[in-house]
């Protein structure tokens, strides 16, 4: 597909991995809307891109209908998703303090395998009626999942279950949208440089870095940036989960 000027709608496009892609769908000509519950950060990744920010809870449908209206409004039907908001505390399923209160669990589950699902429901509807453009494509949703979907360690028992939830909903949702020209595709990144791992010491990231068998550092927000592009860009990938993540297995601790 051919993005320029067309528009595109990023969740969790304030920062991370989501302003990243925010950034390069913005350089090939696409018109972003960055969609965040982060308003004030959002809206200055959006002023640097000339988009539009839209403050958006995905896990809530009230929400996630408000924002897609807004956006198109402002920018037009959207053509491409791409699904990056989440959120990943770490935390044992039975811990010195005893069982994880099922309420950190269910938060975990509501925003990274629920708004994904929220905002794959709705934009896909919102895309099934638009012109197809040349080739067919009427449009593209990308989700995050995580190499944690596949090898998830002690404490991710919530994340894995989320990010194993989203790349399982790939192809049964790349079936479903076949028939109107829709693409769905998922990306599972290895050990990235989000403002979350970022924070931590420069000796743990280090280490982290050493972990990945080649290159021995962690991915940068750009690099998954130019998968979301590729993926736009080639018509015959649809349906697949793709790694990337230096080659990297996760331990189980």
């Amino acid at each position: 597909m051919d993005i320029r000027g067309q528009a595109a709608i990023v969740t969790g496009g304030a920062s991370g991995l989501g302003a990243a892609t925010a950034r390069a769908l913005a350089a090939a000509g696409a018109r972003v809307a960055i969609f965040d519950v982060n308003e004030k950060a959002a809206t200055e990744v959006a002023a640097e891109i000339n988009g539009i920010a839209v403050a958006c809870d995905v896990g809530d449908a009230a929400s996630g209908e408000a924002a897609i209206k807004k956006a198109a409004q402002a920018l037009g039907p959207a053509r491409v998703l791409v699904n990056c908001a989440g959120v990943g505390p770490a935390k044992r399923i039975v811990g010195r303090d005893g069982p994880m209160p099922l309420a950190d669990f269910e938060r975990v589950i509501r925003v990274n395998l629920t708004g994904t699902f929220n905002m794959l429901r709705l934009v896909g509807a919102a895309m099934q009626p638009l012109d197809p453009l040349a080739g067919g494509d009427r449009g593209v949703i990308i989700s995050t999942a995580s190499v944690a979907a596949f090898e998830g360690q002690i404490g991710q028992s919530a994340y894995s279950s989320s990010k194993g939830g989203v790349a399982a909903l790939t192809m049964p949702a790349a079936r479903e949208f076949a028939q109107f020209g829709i693409r769905v595709m998922a990306i599972a990144p290895g050990i990235f440089g989000t403002p979350m791992l970022k924070a931590l010491p420069q000796e743990a990231q280090d280490s982290l870095g050493a972990s990945v068998p080649y290159p021995k550092r962690l991915g940068e927000p750009n690099e998954y940036a130019a998968l979301v592009m590729h993926i736009i860009a080639n018509g015959y990938l649809n349906g697949e989960v793709i790694r990337i993540d230096g080659a990297l297995r996760m331990a189980p601790r």
